[in-house]
């Protein structure tokens, strides 16, 4: 039983801080691309279910369901890594009942298109302009975003604040997460800890299947927007043998830091759940949402 506590520590570790696999990369970024230059805004689709859109020359699988209404927001899913709009579809289901939801597969997961290399936040928020424009148009939008998803909205919101106007994080990966695992897990470490440490060093140098290169940084401010920050209750990370303890205060830190986000936010602990909140305690993601949402609306 402690051997498959430990594997399951390992797992959870490594895949809840970034949620993927581990593939190749080299040491480019994405810095140059850029697929929108020159493109002017589309007019917003109404689509229901799932449909395949051109973002930037690339297929994009997306998934919108719910009716817009003049001066409601269009919520946009984005998932944890190694995830996909799948994993969100009962998330979306539910929240669709009073708002638009769209969800979509980010270049190298689920059903998109795979990257044509390494990519950045600058590159993968392109992405996301481009999502926007096609599925939300002039109207404003609430972003909510669980794992690495959570902290690519949150990067992305304070450089788009004409179309962002509501975030809410679903245990989003802090802001400075890399540092923080090579400063607890040395190096020297040896066995399930040590295969933790390896695994999200790799995957944050961008070995993972978005070739996503993920670097710490400062929280940057989107001004007053309503913003939720929740947190896993359940201290999973802490079976991680010898630092599991020390993972989860520097994971609750972070998820204080992400509160500098907007003068508007808030900070909430879901006390029934793991990594997955709107899996293990789905209530919870919806009431944040939906009152953001609420919120956002104008």
């Amino acid at each position: 039983m402690l051997r498959k506590i430990r594997t399951a520590a390992v797992t959870a570790a490594a895949c809840t801080v970034l949620g993927a696999g581990l593939v190749g990369c080299d040491d480019s970024t994405g810095e140059d691309f850029d697929p929108f230059a020159s493109t002017p805004k589309p007019a917003a689709g109404s689509f229901t279910g799932t449909k395949t859109l051109e973002i930037g020359g690339k297929s994009l699988n997306v998934s919108c369901s719910g009716k817009a209404a003049d001066g409601t927001p269009v919520i946009v899913l984005l998932h944890g890594a190694g995830d996909g709009v799948d994993k969100m579809a009962a998330l979306q289901k539910t929240l669709s009942a009073k708002n638009r939801v769209c969800s979509y597969d980010r270049l190298g997961a689920g059903k998109s298109d795979k990257p044509d290399g390494p990519q950045d936040f600058a590159s993968t928020g392109k992405v996301l302009t481009g999502l926007i424009d096609q599925v939300a148009g002039d109207a404003p939008v609430v972003l909510a975003g669980h794992s690495l998803g959570g902290l690519i909205a949150a990067r992305y919101a304070p450089e788009h604040k004409d179309t962002v106007k509501g975030v809410v994080l679903l245990d989003a990966t802090p802001p400075t997460m890399g540092a923080e695992i090579t400063r607890i897990i040395p190096a020297s470490a040896k066995g399930p800890a040590g295969q933790v440490r390896a695994q999200n060093v790799a995957m944050f140098k961008g070995q993972n299947p978005e070739q996503l290169v993920i670097k710490d940084g400062k929280v940057a401010s989107a001004g007053d927007i309503p913003v939720e920050v929740v947190k896993h209750g359940q201290p999973y990370l802490a079976a991680v043998p010898q630092y599991g303890p020390s993972l989860e205060r520097a994971w609750t830190d972070g998820q204080s830091k992400w509160l500098e986000l907007s003068s508007k936010s808030s900070l909430r602990v879901a006390k029934k759940s793991g990594h997955y909140i709107y899996k293990d305690q789905p209530e919870a993601a919806v009431q944040s949402i939906q009152r953001v949402a609420t919120q956002a609306a104008r």
